[in-house]
C-alpha cells in the first residue's frame, strides 16, 4: 500500500521512526506546530490545503497525523481518497498511545502541562503563523514589561494576570519519553522548566500504539476514523470524538 501522511512536526520524530520501518511505502508533509495557534477556522483551512496537494494519483489513503486539536480539524474533507483520522481530543492520546491512558493520567495528575521531545524543539510559532496566532492578535503574547510600559502599573498587571499568565493554572510538568530520543537532552529541559517554575516533575512513559496502527493500516473503529471521499470530519461530542458526514448534508 502507499499512504500520504500529513502530519504536525511535534510528531516527527516519533512518525518518522515507525515510517522507516513500516511495511507500506508513506511519503509525507509536515506542517509546523503554530497552526494549532491560529484558530480552528485558519487551521482548517490550511489542512484541507495540504489534504487537497495529497490527493494525487498513486496513493490508497491520506494519513492525518492530528487529532481534534481544539476543533481544529473539524470540516476537513477527503474529496477522492480516504482520509484516515486518529479519534482523540488532542495529541497526547497519540503520545500515551490510547485515550483511556492519558484521561487516567490527567485525572491522576491535575494541572499537568505535557512536554515531548516535538513540543520542546518545534513548539514556538514563527514567521506569519506567529503573527497570525490567537495570542499575538489579542496581545496575550506581550511581557508584563511592555504591558506595564503601555496600560501603566496597575492596568498592565492585571492584564498580564488575566490574559498573558497562561501557566497559573499548571503546578507540574510532565515529559513524556517515546524511545526515541537520541539522549536525555529534552528529558533534562523538561526537568528545567519545572524548576524555573517551581513545579513539579514527572517523566511518563509514552507508547508508539496508536502511531504505529496509523501508519501501518491497522485502523479500527474505535482508535480511528475513516473517512470516505465525499465526506467530511464532523464533532460528535461523545466519547466517538469525531465521525464521518456526506459533504451534501
Amino acid at each position: 500500500m502507499k499512504y500520504k501522511l500529513v502530519a504536525c512536526e511535534v510528531l516527527y520524530r516519533e512518525l518518522c521512526s515507525v515510517i522507516a520501518r513500516s511495511p507500506h511505502q508513506v511519503d509525507f508533509a509536515f506542517l509546523p506546530k503554530g497552526l494549532h495557534d491560529i484558530g480552528a477556522v485558519g487551521m482548517v483551512e490550511r489542512l484541507q490545503a495540504a489534504v487537497d496537494a495529497a490527493e494525487t494519483p498513486g496513493y490508497d489513503a491520506i494519513l492525518l497525523g492530528y487529532a481534534l486539536c481544539n476543533n481544529g480539524i473539524a470540516g476537513l474533507q477527503a474529496r477522492t481518497l480516504p482520509l484516515v483520522v486518529p479519534r482523540g481530543h488532542d495529541c497526547m492520546t497519540l503520545f500515551f498511545g490510547s485515550r483511556d491512558r492519558y484521561m487516567q493520567y490527567f485525572q491522576d495528575h491535575p494541572g499537568t502541562y505535557f512536554l515531548t521531545s516535538g513540543w520542546i524543539e518545534r513548539g514556538e510559532a514563527s514567521g506569519d503563523l506567529r503573527q497570525l496566532s490567537i495570542q499575538n492578535r489579542n496581545g496575550m503574547d506581550m511581557t508584563l514589561e511592555q504591558l506595564v510600559a503601555k496600560y501603566g502599573e496597575e492596568n498592565g498587571r492585571y492584564l498580564y494576570d488575566q490574559l498573558c499568565d497562561q501557566t497559573k493554572h499548571y503546578r507540574q510538568i510532565t515529559y513524556i519519553e517515546m524511545g526515541v530520543e537520541p539522549d536525555d537532552r529534552f528529558r533534562r529541559n523538561a526537568e528545567e522548566r519545572a524548576r524555573e517554575h517551581g513545579w513539579e516533575f514527572d517523566a511518563a512513559r509514552g507508547e508508539m500504539t496508536l502511531i504505529e496502527h496509523l501508519v501501518n493500516g491497522a485502523w479500527d473503529d474505535k482508535d480511528f476514523l475513516v473517512v470516505p471521499p465525499g465526506h467530511r470530519i464532523a464533532v460528535t461530542y461523545d466519547d466517538r470524538i469525531i465521525r464521518a458526514e456526506p459533504l451534501t448534508s
